[in-house]
This record gives C-alpha cells, structure tokens and sequence, in this order.
C-alpha cells in the first residue's frame, strides 16, 4: 500500500492569503451577525468585514477603510 503521511489535501496552509478586498473598494453587503464590540460583520467571499453602526439583517454600502490578514474593517456610506 501506498505511504500517503505526506500527501496535503487543499490548499497549502503555509501559502499566504489575499484578502478579497482592498481599501477603498465599495460594496453593498448584508450585516449576518454582530461582533464582541457591537459591530456588525458581514462577509464578502467569505472574508470577515466589521462595520460599526449597524444592526443583524441591514443592507448597506460600505467602504472599506482597513484590511488585516484575516479581517476588514469598513465604514457606512452616506
């Protein structure tokens, strides 16, 4: 039988990410759930964005202002 102890499976964990979005890009997105601080997260491709002043179920557009290697964090527009 074949030794498969060092066959990986996905993606290689040791590849960094890139986030999905960058600073300044728009995006209208749907708060899911809030975090610690009451800050609404909502998700774009599956990345985590924090965006304050929200409520679970809004619909809003947002900016973003700062991305972080596992998080974003964005701002209401308008």
């Amino acid at each position: 039988m074949e030794d498969r102890k060092f066959e990986r499976k996905g993606r290689d964990k040791r590849a960094p990410r890139v986030p999905p979005v960058k600073v300044g890009e728009r995006y209208k997105v749907k708060i899911e759930a809030l975090g610690k601080s009451g800050d609404g997260i909502a998700r774009i491709k599956g990345f985590v964005v924090f965006v304050p002043n929200t409520k679970v179920g809004d619909e809003v557009e947002i900016v973003i202002n700062s991305v972080k290697r596992k998080f974003a964090f964005g701002e209401l527009i308008g």
